[in-house]
């Protein structure tokens, strides 16, 4: 009994202390990349030197500061950061005090006039977390209401300690502030992960709780399905890796089936020759400020060209076939050299029933890539018998364990 309260007693410790070191990571990144944008606009606004940066100024800057993570795109985002949240202006002093951050002489002095016309930018600074979490509770913004009072916008210091910077950056495609506090109320609410945060937007949750007569039981029933989100995503994510100066590709979590089938497929395509050069595993590629990963990148010398595989632990489906044309598109337009021909992408999919292998040419000639490519490429009924074979060799293995 003693050596039960032993193991909940250690298991206990780790998450609570992981969960403080992810939302201290989360933190800080949030305030720098919050910080970097209001340098940047202040340089565009003040700045003596500006016009002869123009329009090319954040490439310079990626390629002056060379810092891992802060690339032109990164910067747009630190950018669009400040723009879009003025108001985190007014829980800085107090959060860079927490991080043991000198918020006279370490950060720009121009800060401390900013602050001076900053109070009625949104909540007073002394303002603890638990009042103002209150005002969330007490439903501090109904739709249809005007934003017209600044002190309607959520608190500065619920924003920082309930939301990570991926939640931010999929607020900045709402244009309207109406639009963000609401989102930024629901998602708060009901812990949704960043991933439901994308799916509430993408799926319009605030024009059908508009024209919804009972808003409670939308919110209810929506919050009852949602992704919830757990702080070791912040540790997870691309931009704390890139933080933290780790590997980025290590971000990508497998599941010991998928990375099991993953190691396979790359040594089966290896082995088959016929020109396969590896390149890449979980290849990270930037389309429209979001990161996505392909599982297995080669390149053919004989074909001359890319071939992208991905595989998908799950019946087929049609998105993941125009997700897989996205990433061939995306290498034909930024990766493809003048020298090479179009790339290819193979899709492998699984399920208990019917597994299958299928190509994606994403505007390629049909007719060309079958008299061109398949002799040099296996075919679907090779990569779909290697798939079942796989599968089920790991599972008698599992199962012998």
């Amino acid at each position: 009994m003693k050596f039960d309260l032993l193991v909940n007693s250690v298991k206990e410790t780790h998450v609570g202390f992981q969960k403080q070191a992810a939302k201290s990571i989360n933190l800080t990144l949030t305030l720098r990349n919050w910080l970097i944008g209001y340098y940047i606009v202040e340089f565009e606004q003040k700045g003596e030197d500006r016009a002869r940066y123009g329009e090319k100024l954040l490439v310079r800057l990626a390629e002056n500061v060379k810092i891992e993570g802060l690339s032109p795109t990164a910067l747009k985002l630190n950018r669009q950061f400040f723009l879009c949240y003025p108001q985190i202006i007014t829980a800085l002093p107090i959060q860079l005090k927490k991080l043991g951050i000198n918020f006279a002489s370490q950060i720009l002095p121009t800060l401390s006039a900013e602050l001076q016309n900053a109070t009625n930018v949104t909540d007073p600074i002394g303002q603890t977390v638990s009042d103002q979490f209150q005002l969330i509770n007490n439903e501090m913004i109904e739709i249809g209401q005007t934003l017209s009072d600044k002190s309607l916008l959520v608190p500065s210091e619920i924003l920082l300690s309930k939301l990570s910077f991926s939640h931010f950056i999929e607020l900045f495609t709402l244009k309207e502030q109406l639009k963000r506090t609401f989102y930024e109320i629901e998602c708060i609410k009901g812990n949704w992960s960043v991933r439901e945060l994308r799916r509430q937007i993408n799926t319009l949750y605030i024009e059908r709780s508009g024209m919804s007569i009972d808003k409670m039981k939308l919110r209810s029933l929506t919050n009852e399905k949602a992704d919830i989100f757990n702080p070791q995503e912040i540790v997870k994510s691309v931009y704390a890796f890139e933080f933290l100066g780790l590997k980025a590709k290590d971000v990508v979590e497998e599941k010991d089936l998928e990375s099991a089938l993953l190691n396979q497929i790359q040594n089966f395509i290896l082995e088959l020759g016929n020109g396969f050069c590896f390149e890449s595993r979980q290849k990270r590629i930037l389309i429209d400020d979001r990161y996505y990963f392909v599982d297995l990148v080669f390149y053919h010398r004989i074909l001359k060209c890319h071939i992208l595989i991905e595989l998908k632990l799950d019946e087929f489906k049609h998105e993941h076939l125009s997700q897989l044309n996205t990433y061939v598109s995306y290498f034909r337009e930024e990766v493809k050299q003048l020298e090479d021909n179009p790339p290819i992408g193979i899709l492998m999919c699984t399920n208990k029933g019917k597994k299958l292998a299928e190509y994606a040419l994403s505007g390629m000639d049909e007719k060309l890539f079958i008299s061109k490519y398949l002799v040099e490429l296996p075919s679907k009924e090779v990569l779909t018998a290697f798939i079942e074979n796989e599968i089920l060799s790991i599972k008698d293995f599992k199962e012998n364990e």
